[in-house]
């Protein structure tokens, strides 16, 4: 009896959230078609230096706005202090899709590396183009690393942040896979730092459903790091926090 009137409740609660899900979907799938819509029109009468701002930025933050409305998901921040004034390289845990939105919304200007296969989603793909992100064939390892270190200084070089996922690809809490040294190459040919970021997004925004979990999304900001010499040991440092920090934070919500 116990077992049938315990399961019944968590029944409803996910029935309710699969329901809040679907809403923010509907509402994110037609203002983002709108949106882009609007600015693949009119987007090339914007400055290059301004589309960031004016494109991509408010699309976060009303994506981030409803995700709170519909799925009550929040967000609180550590280690605000540890932003530097001019902008470096952002090195983040990849573990859903909410980052994506969020860092655009804290970094600005910004430009990502991404697969160059996100270029062709409709609507998406085709605004994002507009701010010339750093497009990869990941099949193509070490031109992806060239090109990664090519644009990525000239965008450094235009006072833009460089967000890169060193893992390359999604991972799920408490998994880790290997960093790669693209971000340390880059850091430095351009002679910037390296940001670290971690979080415990897929805790309430899990890959591969649509069901987000009410809560709050902690995320924290290390501190900037210089590239040494030696590229491994750079990355093994940032491995090490990134992913302990990230650990800590999906068994400790408090931090």
């Amino acid at each position: 009896m116990t077992n049938t009137t315990t399961r019944q409740p968590r029944k409803l609660k996910i029935i309710c959230y699969t329901i809040r899900s679907l809403l923010f979907y509907l509402f994110l799938s037609i203002s983002t078609a709108i949106w882009c819509t609007f600015w693949i029109i009119f987007g090339y009468v914007v400055p290059y230096q301004w589309r960031h701002a004016v494109i991509v930025k408010p699309w976060a933050i009303f994506a981030m706005w409803l995700l709170k409305i519909f799925c009550r998901v929040d967000y609180k921040i550590h280690g605000k202090e540890n932003i530097p004034e001019i902008p470096c390289i952002l090195y983040s845990k990849h573990q859903s899709v909410w980052e994506t939105f969020f860092l655009q919304m804290l970094f600005s200007p910004q430009v990502q590396v991404i697969k160059k296969e996100l270029l062709s989603v409709p609507f998406f793909g085709w605004a994002f183009k507009l701010i010339n992100p750093i497009a990869i064939d990941r099949k193509e390892r070490r031109q992806a690393i060239k090109q990664v270190i090519d644009e990525g200084k000239q965008h450094l070089a235009e006072k833009k942040w460089v967000l890169i996922f060193p893992e390359g690809t999604r991972v799920q809490p408490g998994a880790h896979q290997k960093f790669n040294l693209g971000g340390a190459r880059l850091a430095q040919q351009a002679n910037t730092k390296l940001l670290p970021i971690a979080h415990n997004a897929a805790k309430f925004w899990p890959n591969n459903t649509l069901i987000k979990y009410p809560g709050t999304i902690s995320l924290v900001i290390g501190e900037p790091l210089d590239t040494e010499d030696n590229l491994k040991n750079t990355t093994i440092t940032l491995e090490k926090w990134i992913n302990s920090t990230s650990d800590a934070l999906y068994n400790n919500p408090e931090f």
